[in-house]
């Protein structure tokens, strides 16, 4: 039985039938492993137990469960149409010149060929040209420093969609 302090999105999270749980967890994170470690941890007392839990999964992944997490996410500048959850995390991209916009392209480009996969950056609460220059600063790294980058970026994005899981309205 749920306490009476548990927010009700969590509650109504603990109580989803599995294949619905695993449902709501893909959509915060591609990764079926880093999906499969929550569903097995149900239920969480707390939101906060649900964070801790996602990321001592994203610290877990392998880089092909890395790899996995990051097809489920678009490119910077290019949210998923129809995708309200890209459109806001993306939305420091919205006013953007369409020369910073071309500029993203090509470095988002550039970043694929070296790396083997997109881009990826907590866009939220950022500006297209702060994620522009995020892009030229890591584009140097070597594939182990920029793999760890993705891993931290990839928590802080799961954190905040877990969030907006656990606090969302019937």
């Amino acid at each position: 039985m749920t306490s009476t302090s548990t927010p009700p999105g969590l509650a109504r999270f603990n109580d989803l039938e599995e294949d619905a749980a695993l449902a709501a967890l893909h959509e915060a994170c591609a990764s079926t492993e880093w999906a499969r470690r929550l569903l097995a941890a149900r239920p969480y007392p707390t939101a906060e137990a649900l964070y801790a839990a996602g990321d001592a999964a994203t610290a877990e992944l392998t880089a092909e469960d890395l790899a996995e997490a990051m097809a489920g996410h678009p490119p910077i500048g290019r949210p998923k149409p129809g995708d309200p959850t890209s459109a806001r995390e993306q939305r420091g991209m919205a006013g953007a010149s369409e020369d910073l916009k071309a500029e993203l392209l090509e470095l988002n480009l550039a970043y694929q060929d070296k790396f083997g996969h997109v881009f990826l950056i907590c866009a939220t609460g950022r500006t297209g040209e702060q994620m522009r220059d995020a892009v030229k600063e890591r584009i140097g790294n070597s594939p182990e420093q920029e793999r760890e980058i993705v891993r931290t970026e990839l928590g802080k994005i799961n954190r905040i969609r877990l969030a907006r899981l656990v606090e969302e309205d019937a």
